[in-house]
């Protein structure tokens, strides 16, 4: 089950190198590989641990576990994440996992304890290292922090799987240990997550490319909002906990978001005072180290050798058929705060202008529209339509193309030349969870809303949500709950859309039978004019409506998702065989 410890042969020479390496990094500035240290396992005790340039040089390595774009790499990084869910999808073919064809050999698989073992190497060394006990302090947190996160992913993927907290050896009898249960795992990780808060600074650290109290106290929020809504709404199912209806995370949820909201150490919703541009600009600068919103993010500059192609793909169409749904678009409000089924304001679907016309401005911000200027060096260079039939490639196959991530800097558009920031955990989360977290003990108040969800709508100047006047939706995605938990769960939906959030979403909810199972995910409303080498029937599949139906011949029936089996991965038989004490599998497998 676990790589086994190597034995730390590195010459000492070569450390001082990295040492040096890692100095001319800091005093040039370049912030750009600052996520990107490469691998500091093996490393001696005899000519290591000594001062805390070795602490934090070890654990810099870390950070690469974040999901962010790789250098000169061919991808859309977090923008393109949500397409296993119900609010964008990959034109290739569907998600394996939504159409019930993952198996216990498929290559869907995290089951790794490398980095958590990397991590203990550091947790049970640092004691020798002498020098400044802040600068100690600080990167002993960043590792509990690490320990905690990488064990999270596990869970989140497992359930139950074993917590590792130290450096284990061929003799040691934790190695065939068996899966903790998860409610203790988690523990675990907020137990973690709190020596992390007590241990390193407060407020943005290093332009934001390194970790702090802040981040610490935004992922312990996560992880309690996580298991509080699974445990609710796993209940009673083999995926539950038994005897836990999830409310003591709900409430550490909420307090640790509203901690991190009352006392912000610099933190807040970005905004320049114009909702009809401020949320695509929060998601395409070069540089947030002063942008108050983004918390930690990953920089890029192509003249020293580190670029990405998300501006190119994003701005040229060549997405590889991945785009939003109908789903993402339905739950965007009009500008007179009401959905979209009950308001006078809404135009109907026939057309991208229709569509978009007096909604919620992060819509226009999200998805392209007609008329949006692509190139800055070029006025006439606007988006025309978005292609719906062709090579999957360069296609938008729902008809709703993502421009959230996008930017008009002309050089940013040729290959392998963009340099804009890679988000990686921003204020508005915590919002979000605080709201979600109040919503579901039932305790959420005016003031909460006022100071998380209404923070968000005022960014796009957006009518406040008033917990005593929301206007009934015949198209609430959750018709069971509450008002209030519906309305907290679209703006999140919106917020933080194509941003990697929603399939962890939709599984803690435990509503994949509502949404996915049976179900095909949808585009927009054909309009022959609009595309008139398009033949329905042909190159362009409709539903009996006259939606796109991109998915039709591909899953007949619609997704196949199996409830009793794939809200959580297989433990993989290599790993059961190497370790039988990790039995049972998951349910259903």
């Amino acid at each position: 089950m676990y790589k086994i410890m190597k034995t730390y042969k590195i010459m000492k020479t070569y450390i001082n190198i990295i040492k040096l390496c890692l100095v001319v990094v800091f005093l040039s500035g370049c912030q750009e590989d600052f996520l990107d240290r490469p691998d500091l396992d093996d490393i001696s005790s005899d000519n290591f641990w000594k001062t805390p340039t070795d602490l934090g040089l070890y654990v810099t390595q870390f950070y690469s576990g974040f999901p962010a774009w790789g250098n000169n790499t061919w991808n859309a990084g977090i923008y393109w994440v949500d397409q296993n869910a119900d609010t964008e999808i990959n034109g290739g073919q569907p998600n394996v996992r939504l159409r019930g064809d993952n198996t216990i050999n498929s290559s869907i698989s995290n089951w790794t304890f490398s980095r958590i073992r990397a991590v203990n190497v550091m947790l049970e060394n640092f004691g020798t290292v002498v020098g400044s006990q802040d600068q100690i302090d600080r990167y002993v947190g960043e590792a509990y922090f690490f320990r905690a996160y990488f064990h999270f992913r596990l869970v989140q993927s497992y359930g139950d799987v074993p917590w590792v907290s130290s450096v284990l050896s061929p003799s040691d009898a934790e190695l065939m240990s068996p899966r903790m249960p998860r409610n203790q795992v988690v523990d675990n990780i907020l137990a973690d997550l709190d020596q992390a808060i007590n241990l390193m600074p407060t407020g943005k650290q290093s332009g934001g490319n390194r970790l702090c109290k802040e981040i610490a106290l935004l992922f312990k929020s996560r992880v309690a909002l996580y298991e509080g809504t699974w445990n609710k709404y796993h209940a009673g199912t083999d995926f539950g906990v038994s005897g836990s209806d999830g409310s003591g995370y709900l409430t550490i949820a909420a307090n640790a978001a509203e901690e991190l909201i009352n006392n912000p150490s610099g933190f807040s919703i970005y905004g320049t005072n114009n909702p009809n541009t401020d949320y695509w600009s929060l998601f395409n600068q070069v540089d947030y180290s002063g942008n108050s919103e983004m918390m930690l993010w990953k920089g890029f500059n192509a003249d020293g050798g580190f670029f990405h192609n998300v501006n190119l793909r994003l701005n040229g169409g060549d997405t590889g058929g991945v785009s939003i749904t109908k789903t993402l678009v339905d739950s965007y409000l009009c500008t007179d705060g009401d959905p979209i089924g009950v308001s006078a304001l809404y135009q109907g679907d026939a057309g991208l202008i229709n569509v978009s016309t007096d909604r919620d401005p992060r819509l226009s911000q999200t998805m392209w529209l007609p008329g949006q200027l692509i190139n800055s060096a070029d006025p006439t260079n606007t988006f025309i339509l978005p292609e719906v039939s062709g090579v999957v490639e360069s296609i938008a196959p729902t008809g709703y193309q993502i421009r959230k991530g996008s930017s008009t800097v002309p050089s940013y558009q040729e290959q392998k030349a963009g340099e804009t920031g890679n988000p990686i955990f921003r204020f508005a989360e915590a919002l979000l969870n605080f709201a979600e977290a109040k919503a579901e003990l039932g305790t959420i108040s005016q003031t909460d809303l006022d100071k998380s969800v209404n923070e968000l709508r005022d960014r796009v100047n957006m009518p406040h949500l008033v917990i005593l006047n929301i206007a009934p939706d015949p198209n609430w995605l959750f018709p069971t709950l509450t008002p209030i938990i519906n309305e907290v769960r679209r703006e999140r939906a919106v917020e933080l859309a194509v941003e990697g959030h929603r399939f962890f979403d939709l599984s803690r909810w435990a509503v994949m039978d509502d949404l996915i199972v049976g179900k095909r995910p949808k585009g927009a409303f054909f309009v022959q004019a609009d595309y008139p080498d398009s033949v329905p029937g042909v190159n362009v599949l409709l539903d009996s409506n006259g939606y796109i139906d991109f998915f039709q011949s591909q899953i007949p029936n619609g997704y196949e998702f199996d409830v009793n089996r794939d809200y959580l991965l297989p433990i993989p038989l290599n790993e059961l065989t190497l370790n039988p004490n990790l039995k049972p599998n998951n349910p259903g497998w």
